[in-house]
């Protein structure tokens, strides 16, 4: 009787036991509750599921018990042309794919699904280059996981070319196409990866004798310049217009504000706000404790008042009462640490532009930049802003020194002045 405990109407029950996956939905909506999810979660998730039902055969189709992953992209392929959905057909495909997700881990759990995992053609391709990496180049995990990526992402532009047959026909205008294509779609960061990446990968290739010419010429060299650009953030009226623009009667609205205080008030990156945990805010010496991260060191800043009393409304008011230690956890249920890297810019971004405020970086990354340029008008030393950001090394903190418009001022030139004869 797990559904009449979420759905009202005895038809849509009905309906929700006939077709396909009729003998399925009850124990999936039981497995629900027990992991902690809303009943609005419950119901959004069920009724995401019925589409794929009503894909399977619909109420006169024979009952299954066991679920393919060939189904599932079955569905996928179809569901686009026929859906009803509001708003962007993306973002709708998402969440209804998030639901088919947690529905094929209920069957996962319960041995009920089978995940016949198909490997990609080039994936012997990868496997060696990776292996090559590990064993010849002695690169780290971290390096091997983003080359990994980055070749994925080529191998895959290539199509059905993307094996030991088909990179023998490879040419050097096919290497440039690829990548003049990623970088204008990329930022710095993202080209510089895959320009290291190819590069290598060519390498591997040529080693072995998959290619025949040095490809890794091929791949265009982008120039780029350290401390070529400006750190902008906001300014302390657009950071208080942040803020004063989040509704605080709400649990998600107390959390928002506690985090955008401590991005605002100490500069830490977003990472270092997810990973606090409750024993790193020593209340009795008002004091904050920042965890490294990107290989800086720890910071140990002073509690303000504005901060400590935000952190306290959040945590008596509006924290779910968990296990877990670190202090900001999701606002729904089932409640969990907030581990995603993209979810405090993506709620920055939202919070921003809530507040009508148009600035290039919506992130995270605009409250640090903000808040350094502030430390820097106020005249601390270098030395003071990198100890406060946790940076290890000064180089680092050097790009800020571009914001540091008094300094620029003692060493500006004059301008020439135009000499009559």
């Amino acid at each position: 009787m797990a559904l009449e405990q979420v759905f009202e109407c005895p038809r849509t029950c009905d309906r929700l036991r006939s077709g396909p996956l009729c003998q399925l939905l009850d124990g999936f909506c039981d497995w629900l509750v027990s992991k902690g999810f809303s009943r609005w979660s419950i119901r959004t998730h069920i009724g995401n599921v019925s589409h794929f039902n009503q894909y399977l055969g619909g109420p006169t189709a024979k009952p299954q018990v066991r679920i393919t992953v060939k189904d599932v992209e079955g569905f996928f392929q179809a569901y686009p042309s026929w859906c009803r959905n509001r708003g962007p057909l993306e973002e709708y495909l998402h969440r209804v794919r998030s639901s088919i997700n947690r529905f094929t881990g209920y069957l996962h759990h319960k041995g009920l699904f089978d995940p016949l995992p198909r490997q990609a053609q080039y994936q012997p391709l990868v496997d060696a280059y990776l292996e090559w990496m590990r064993g010849y180049r002695h690169a780290a995990e971290g390096t091997v996981a983003l080359r990994a990526h980055c070749i994925r992402q080529f191998l895959e532009w290539l199509g059905s070319e993307a094996t030991r047959q088909g990179l023998e026909r490879l040419s050097p205008e096919r290497v440039e196409a690829f990548f003049l294509w990623y970088a204008h779609r990329m930022g710095r960061s993202a080209r510089r990866s895959m320009q290291a990446a190819l590069r290598t990968f060519f390498r591997f290739c040529l080693h072995h004798g998959y290619i025949h010419q040095p490809l890794d010429l091929a791949v265009p060299t982008l120039r780029t310049y350290k401390l070529s650009t400006v750190p902008r953030g906001l300014t302390e009226t657009q950071a208080q217009q942040v803020l004063g623009c989040i509704n605080r009667a709400t649990d998600a609205g107390r959390r928002d504000y506690a985090i955008i205080q401590l991005l605002h008030a100490y500069g830490v990156r977003g990472g270092q706000v997810r990973a606090l945990r409750l024993e790193d805010i020593d209340w009795a010496e008002n004091r904050i404790l920042f965890k490294a991260s990107k290989h800086g060191k720890d910071s140990l800043l002073p509690l303000t008042r504005e901060v400590g009393e935000s952190l306290l409304d959040y945590l008596q008011n509006a924290r779910p009462h968990c296990s877990f230690p670190e202090v900001f956890l999701t606002s729904r249920s089932p409640f969990h640490p907030m581990l995603h890297p993209d979810i405090l810019s993506a709620m920055a971004e939202r919070r921003i532009r809530a507040a009508g405020i148009d600035i290039p970086s919506k992130g995270t990354h605009a409250f640090r930049h903000g808040f350094v340029t502030r430390m820097v008008e106020e005249g601390h030393s270098l030395k003071a802003v990198a100890d406060v950001l946790g940076h290890r090394h000064l180089s680092t903190t050097f790009i800020y020194t571009k914001v540091d418009f008094n300094a620029l001022k003692q060493v500006a030139l004059d301008w020439p002045q135009e000499v009559s004869e």
